[in-house]
C-alpha cells in the first residue's frame, strides 16, 4: 500500500507538470491529432486520381483520337495537354506539368489496319512511385485495347464469332484477387503505419524529455524522495499519467480509422485492444531505456528521433524487407514499428490467430522491459548527474 500511495502522489504531482509545461499537450495531443487527420484525409480518395497526361499525337486520325478518349476516361489518368513533338512533352515532365505522356507516331492506324505491328511509346515520371506506376498500367492497357480494336473488327468482318474474337484477343483470363485491401485503397495500406509512427516518435520523444526535464530543473531529487528511493516506484508513478493520455489518444485513433473511415479490422477488438498497448508501453519503454544509455537531456532526445525516423523506412509499409540488403534486415528487428506493423497485419488486417505473430509479441513486450536494464544508472543520475545545456 505504501508503494501504492506513493505512485499516486508522483502521478499527481506529474500531472501539475503535464498542465505547467505547454509542450506536453502540444507534443502529446494536438501534434498528434493533427497527424491524424492530416494522413487520413490526404489519402481519403484510396487512389490518387485525375493525374496529369499529355499526348503527342501525331497521327491525328479516328483511331488515335479514340486511343486518347480511352486513355482519358481511366479513374488515375486525365489527358491534360496536346504537344506537337516527343521533345515539349519531355520538358512538360521535367517542369512537373505532367506525370506521364502518350506518343503515338505518323501512319499508326495505317499500320495497324495492315496488321504492321507499328509502335506505341509512353514515358512516365518514376521520381513518384505511386504516380508513376498507376500511369504506366493505363498506358500499357491501353496500347493493348487500341490493336484489340482494330482486331476485333478485323475478325468480325470475316466472320468470326465473339466468342471466336474473345479467345483470340484474351486467350487466357485473369482472375484477379486482392486479399484484405480489395479496393487497393492505399490510405488502409499507409495511415496505419505512418499515423502510429508520428504517434510512436512523440512518445518515444516525451519519454526522454520528461526525464531530462528532472534533471534540468534540478526537481530530480525531490522526485526520487517522494518514491523513498524506489525507483522503480518514481517511474511507475512519473509515466503512469503521460501512458492513460497516450492510451486515450490510440483509442481515439483506432476508434476513428475503424468506425469513421470503415478500414478493415479482421482480428476483432480484442486484438485492437492489445496492440494499442503494445504501442504505448513499448514505445515509452523504449523512451525511458534512451535516456538510460546516455542521461542527457540533448543526446537521448537525439537517439529517440533518429530510431522514430529510421523506423518508417525499415518498417516495411512503403518498401518490402524481404526486398532488402540482408544486414538491414536484421536491423530491422530492433524498430518497434516493424514490430507494431507486423502484428497489426496479421493479428488486425488479416485476423490470423496471435500465435502467428508471437515473436512479434514478444519483440514489443520486450522494448517495453528495456528500462530494467538501465534503471540503476537512470537512478545514479538523478542523484548525481549535473544538467550541462
Amino acid at each position: 500500500m505504501k508503494h501504492l500511495r506513493n505512485i499516486w502522489r508522483i502521478a499527481k504531482r506529474e500531472c501539475k507538470i503535464l498542465r505547467k509545461n505547454p509542450i506536453y499537450g502540444f507534443c502529446m495531443i494536438l501534434f498528434p491529432l493533427l497527424a491524424l487527420f492530416f494522413f487520413t484525409s490526404l489519402m481519403n480518395a484510396g487512389l490518387p486520381t485525375d493525374m496529369p497526361v499529355g499526348v503527342v499525337d501525331l497521327d491525328n486520325t479516328s483511331t488515335s483520337r479514340s486511343i486518347v478518349r480511352r486513355l482519358d476516361a481511366f479513374q488515375s489518368s486525365k489527358v491534360v495537354a496536346h504537344y506537337p513533338s516527343v521533345a515539349e512533352a519531355r520538358q512538360a515532365i521535367q517542369d512537373n506539368e505532367i506525370y506521364a505522356f502518350l506518343y503515338i507516331p505518323n501512319g499508326t492506324t495505317d499500320a495497324l489496319l495492315s496488321s504492321r505491328r507499328p509502335k506505341i511509346s509512353y514515358y512516365y515520371n518514376m521520381a513518384s512511385i505511386m504516380s508513376g506506376a498507376l500511369l504506366m498500367k493505363d498506358m500499357k492497357v491501353i496500347s493493348n485495347l487500341g490493336s484489340a480494336a482494330v482486331g476485333q473488327a478485323t475478325m468480325r468482318a470475316k466472320g468470326y464469332t465473339p466468342e471466336q474474337i474473345k479467345a483470340f484477343l484474351q486467350p487466357i483470363s485473369i482472375d484477379l484477387h486482392q486479399i484484405a485491401n480489395p479496393w487497393t485503397n492505399y490510405n488502409l495500406y499507409l495511415s496505419t503505419v505512418f499515423v502510429p509512427g508520428v504517434m510512436m516518435l512523440f512518445m518515444f520523444l516525451i519519454s526522454a524529455y520528461s526525464l531530462g526535464m528532472e534533471l534540468k530543473f534540478g526537481r530530480s531529487k525531490e522526485w526520487i524522495a517522494k518514491a523513498d528511493g524506489n525507483i522503480v516506484v518514481a517511474i511507475l508513478g512519473k509515466f503512469l499519467p503521460q501512458a492513460l493520455v497516450f492510451l486515450t489518444l490510440i483509442f481515439f485513433y483506432e476508434f476513428y480509422i475503424y468506425y469513421v473511415l470503415h478500414f478493415p479490422h479482421v482480428g476483432g477488438w480484442g486484438s485492437i485492444v492489445l496492440l494499442a498497448l503494445l504501442e504505448v508501453f513499448a514505445s515509452i519503454g523504449f523512451g525511458i531505456f534512451a535516456f538510460g544509455l546516455m542521461p542527457s537531456l540533448r543526446m537521448s532526445m537525439s537517439i529517440c528521433s533518429l530510431w522514430a525516423v529510421l523506423s518508417f523506412s525499415l518498417a516495411g509499409s512503403a518498401f518490402p524487407v524481404m526486398g532488402m540488403d540482408t544486414p538491414i534486415q536484421a536491423l530491422t528487428w530492433l524498430f518497434p514499428l516493424r514490430h507494431y506493423y507486423m502484428l497489426y497485419q496479421i493479428t488486425v488486417f488479416n485476423g490470423y490467430p496471435l500465435i502467428d505473430a508471437w515473436f512479434h509479441f514478444v519483440a514489443l513486450v520486450g522494448f517495453t522491459l528495456l528500462p530494467w536494464l538501465v534503471i540503476r544508472k537512470i537512478k545514479n543520475a538523478m542523484l548525481t548527474y549535473v544538467y550541462i545545456p
